[in-house]
C-alpha cells in the first residue's frame, strides 16, 4: 500500500485539481487560485450527493469574498464540518490529519487544499454513484491515474467501518443519556458565556461612548489652549490639565484593553464549547444509528425466538428511543437557527464593509474640497500680488509725468526770460531808429551819435542778438513739437493705466468675493461631512471587530489585540500629521507674506533706480549740442528758477 506522504503534497493538490475539473462546475478552476474561495468544491459537492448538499447549502456559500481571509476560513470550515458529517459519517478516520483551513484561508496553501481535495474524492468513491466517478479516474493521464489512486488507498487505508453487534445495543442507552447530560452541560455552558460576552458588549460599547466624549473634550480643551496657554507648559492650567486628560486616556485604554482580553478568553471558551457540541452531536448521530441497527438486530432475534415477553419492553424502548430522537430533532432545529444568525452575521459584516467603501469616498470628496480651499487661497494671493503691481506701475508713471510737467514748466519759464531780453532788445533798436530819423541829434553832434550808436551797437551784440534770435525759433519748434507728442502719450499711458487699475481692481474684487463665496461653501461642506464620517467610521470599526472576533478561529484570536493596537496608532499618527500639517501650512504662510514684502520692496528700489537714470540721461541729453553760452543760460537759469528740481531725482 502506497503512502501520500511519500509524494510531493504541490503535486497531489495539481493532479487532485486535474480531477475535479472533470465534474464540470459553473466555477472556474483552472489554478489553485481558484479553489481558494471554496466555490469549486462546494459545487462538486452538490454534484456527488444532491440530496445532502442542496440549494440551500450551497447558497451559504459566497462567490465573491475578495481578498477577506476570515471568510474564506468560515466557508472552508463550514465545508468540512459538512463534509464530514455527510459524507464519511459511517467511517472512522484513523491518523489522518485534517486539512487546516487558517493555513487555506490565509495563505492559500497547497498542502492543506489537496487534504481538502483527498477528503471529497473518499466521498466520490464511497458514494451511490461511485462506478461513474472510478470510471472518470480510469479515463485520465497516467500519471494524473497514479496519484489519484495512491491518495484513495491511503484514505481507504485509515478508515475502518464502525461495528454495530449486539455488545454495541447493550451500553447503547447508557452512551445516550452520558452524551444528552453532556449536551445540555454544554448549552447551559454557551448560554452563560453568551451573556457574558453580551454584558462584556455592553461594556465596551459603554466604553467607547465615554472615549468618544473625552475625545471631544480633550478637542474643546485644545482649542481653548491654542487661544490662551501652551500645553508644553506643565504649569499652566491647560498643561495640567492635558496631563490629567492624557492619564485619564490611559487608564481607560489600559481597561478597554483588559475588557477585550477578557472577551477574547471568554469567546475562545465558547467556541471551544461549540466544538464540543458538534463532536457530541456527532457523537450522538452516530449512536441514534447504532441504536436503529441494534433495534432491527433485536426484531429479528425476537423473531426467531418467537419471544413474545419481550414485545411490550421493546415498544417502551421503542417509545422512548422516539422521544429522544424528538429531541434530536430539536438540536437539529437550534443548529440551524445558529446557521442562520451566522448567515445574518456576515451579510451585516458585508454591509459594513459597503459602508466603508462610501465612507472611504466621503474622505476623498472631503480632501478633494480642502485641495480647493488651497487653490482658491493661492488665486487670492496672486491676484493680490497683481493688484500690488499695478499700483505700484500706476505710482511710477504718476512720478514720470509729474517729472515732465515740471520739465514742461521750465521750458516754459525759460521762454519767457527769452522774449523778454528779445523785447528789451527790439525796443533799445527802436529807440535808436527814432533818433536818428527824427534828427534829433544834430549835425555837429553826428560823429558823437555814430560813436554812441557804435556804443550801443556792438558786434557782440549783434552776434548775441542772431544767435537769440536763431535759439528761439528753434527752441520754440521743438518745445512745441515734443511737449505735445510728451503730453499726449503720458495722458494716453495715463489714462490706459487708471483704466487697467479700474478693471483689475473690479475683476479682483468679483474674484475675492466668489473665492470667499465658495470658500464658505466648501467650509460647510466639510464642516457637514466631517461628523458624519467620523461617526460612520467608528460605528464601522466597532462592529467591525465585533465579527472578527466571533468569526476568528481559537488560533488567530490571539492576534485580534495588536490589530485592534495597532489601528488606534494609526488613528493617532493621523492626528499628529494633522497637527504638524497645520504647523507647516502656517510657516509657509508667514513665509510666502515675507517673500511678497521683499519682492515689492525690490521692485520699488528698482523703480527708483530706473527713474534716477533717465533723469541723469535727460540732463545729459540736454546739456549736450548747445552752444557755450546757451548751456551757461541754461545752468544759471535752472539754479536761479528751479533749485530743487534734479535734487530730488538724483536724491531717489
Amino acid at each position: 500500500m502506497f503512502n501520500v506522504e511519500s509524494l510531493e503534497r504541490v503535486e497531489l493538490c495539481e493532479s487532485l485539481l486535474t480531477w475535479i475539473q472533470t465534474f464540470n462546475v459553473d466555477a472556474p478552476c483552472q489554478t489553485v487560485e481558484d479553489l481558494t474561495n471554496g466555490v469549486v468544491m462546494a459545487q462538486a459537492l452538490q454534484k456527488i450527493d444532491p440530496a445532502y448538499f442542496d440549494e440551500n447549502w450551497l447558497n451559504r456559500i459566497k462567490t465573491e469574498v475578495g481578498d477577506n481571509w476570515r471568510l474564506k476560513v468560515f466557508f472552508f470550515s463550514y465545508l468540512l464540518i459538512h463534509l464530514l458529517l455527510g459524507c464519511i459519517l459511517g467511517q472512522q478516520i484513523n491518523d489522518f490529519t485534517l486539512p487546516d483551513v487558517n493555513l487555506i484561508g490565509e495563505h492559500s496553501d497547497a498542502a492543506e487544499l489537496g487534504r481538502m481535495l483527498q477528503l471529497i474524492l473518499g466521498c466520490a468513491v464511497n458514494c451511490e454513484q461511485k462506478q461513474e466517478y472510478i470510471q472518470a479516474i480510469m479515463m485520465m493521464e497516467e500519471s494524473v491515474q497514479h496519484v489519484v489512486m495512491t491518495a484513495i488507498q491511503e484514505l481507504m487505508s485509515k478508515e475502518s467501518p464502525v461495528s454495530a453487534g449486539n455488545d454495541a445495543y447493550v451500553d447503547l442507552d447508557r452512551q445516550l443519556k452520558k452524551t444528552s447530560e453532556e449536551l445540555n452541560e454544554a448549552l447551559s455552558a454557551k448560554e452563560e458565556i453568551a451573556q457574558r460576552c453580551h454584558e462584556l458588549d455592553l461594556q465596551v460599547a459603554a466604553l467607547q461612548e465615554e472615549k468618544s466624549s473625552l475625545l471631544a473634550e480633550n478637542q474643546v480643551l485644545m482649542e481653548r489652549l491654542n487661544q490662551s496657554d501652551s500645553i508644553e507648559d506643565p504649569n499652566s492650567p491647560a498643561g495640567r490639565r492635558h496631563l490629567q486628560l492624557q492619564t485619564q486616556l490611559e487608564q481607560l485604554q489600559e481597561e478597554t484593553f483588559r475588557l477585550e482580553a477578557a472577551k477574547d478568553d471568554y469567546r475562545i471558551r465558547c467556541e471551544e464549547l461549540e466544538k464540543e457540541i458538534s463532536e457530541l452531536r456527532q457523537q450522538n448521530d452516530e449512536l441514534t444509528t447504532l441504536a436503529d441497527d441494534a433495534q432491527s438486530l433485536k426484531d429479528e432475534i425476537d423473531v426467531l425466538r418467537h419471544s413474545s415477553d419481550k414485545v411490550s419492553k421493546l415498544e417502551g424502548q421503542v417509545e422512548s428511543y422516539k422521544k429522544k430522537l424528538e429531541d434530536l430533532g430539536d438540536l437539529r432545529r437550534q443548529v440551524k437557527l445558529l446557521e442562520e444568525k451566522n448567515t445574518m452575521y456576515m451579510q451585516n459584516t458585508v454591509s459594513l464593509e459597503e459602508e466603508l467603501r462610501k465612507a472611504n469616498a466621503a474622505r476623498s470628496q472631503l480632501e478633494t474640497y480642502k485641495r480647493q480651499v488651497v487653490e482658491l487661497q493661492n488665486r487670492l494671493s496672486e491676484e493680490s500680488k497683481k493688484a500690488d503691481k499695478l499700483d505700484f506701475e500706476y505710482k511710477r508713471l504718476k512720478e514720470k509725468v509729474d517729472s515732465l510737467q515740471k520739465e514742461k514748466d521750465r521750458l516754459r519759464t525759460e521762454r519767457d526770460s527769452l522774449k523778454e531780453t528779445i523785447e528789451e532788445l527790439r525796443c533799445v533798436q527802436a529807440q535808436e531808429g527814432q533818433l536818428t530819423t527824427q534828427g534829433l541829434i544834430p549835425l555837429g553832434s553826428q560823429e558823437s551819435s555814430d560813436s554812441l550808436a557804435a556804443e550801443i551797437v556792438t558786434p557782440e551784440i549783434r552776434e548775441k542778438l542772431i544767435r537769440l534770435q536763431h535759439e528761439n525759433k528753434m527752441l520754440k519748434i521743438n518745445q512745441e513739437g515734443s511737449d505735445n507728442e510728451k503730453i499726449a502719450l503720458l495722458q494716453s499711458l495715463l489714462d490706459d493705466a487708471n483704466l487697467r487699475k479700474n478693471e483689475l481692481e473690479t475683476e479682483n474684487r468679483e474674484k475675492l468675493h466668489e473665492a470667499n463665496n465658495e470658500l464658505q461653501k466648501k467650509r460647510a461642506i466639510i464642516e457637514d461631512l466631517e461628523p458624519r464620517f467620523n461617526n460612520s467610521y467608528l460605528n464601522f470599526f466597532f462592529y467591525y471587530f465585533l465579527q472578527v472576533i466571533r468569526t476568528l478561529d481559537p488560533k488567530q484570536n490571539q492576534g485580534a489585540a495588536p490589530e485592534i493596537q495597532a489601528l488606534k496608532n494609526q488613528l493617532q499618527e493621523r492626528d499628529r500629521l494633522f497637527h504638524s500639517l497645520e504647523k507647516e501650512y502656517e510657516k509657509t504662510k508667514s513665509q510666502r507674506e515675507m517673500e511678497e514684502k521683499y519682492i515689492v520692496s525690490a521692485w520699488y528700489n528698482m523703480g527708483m533706480t530706473l527713474h534716477k537714470k533717465a533723469a541723469e540721461d535727460r540732463l545729459a541729453s540736454t546739456s549736450s549740442g548747445q552752444s557755450f553760452l546757451a548751456r551757461q543760460r541754461q545752468a544759471t537759469s535752472t539754479r536761479r528758477s528751479y533749485p530743487g528740481h534734479v535734487q530730488p531725482a538724483t536724491a531717489r
